[in-house]
């Protein structure tokens, strides 16, 4: 459930994120603002879904869910084949979410 979890956040985020872009960098109308910030919002609120005993707990291992997720947007939604380095950069930060989100507490 917690993948599923920072899945959806990724995804909310970098749409939210995406909407400013769109807006600031590819001359869109402000009108994108206000998805995006709906976007952002969900995103807020998903996190605070995330089976974790800390926020810093749960932020930090998010974070290489997003960096996948950010990988998976530049190929998909903007068309931009990543490369070698994209990847196992992705893998890397995965690993580490995996360790945050599954090692063993004591």
């Amino acid at each position: 459930m917690a993948l599923l979890i920072y899945a959806g956040a990724a995804l909310a985020e970098i749409a939210g994120c995406f909407a400013f872009w769109a807006w600031l960098r590819l001359g869109k109308t402000s009108w994108w603002l206000l998805p995006g910030m709906g976007s952002l919002a969900l995103f807020a609120y998903l996190l605070t879904l995330a089976p974790s005993d800390a926020a810093g707990r749960a932020y930090a291992a998010y974070g290489g869910i997003y960096i996948l997720a950010s990988i998976l947007w530049l190929w998909i939604a903007e068309g931009s084949r990543p490369d070698r380095w994209d990847i196992a950069g992705g893998a890397i930060c995965l690993a580490g979410a995996a360790l945050i989100l599954f090692g063993p507490r004591g």
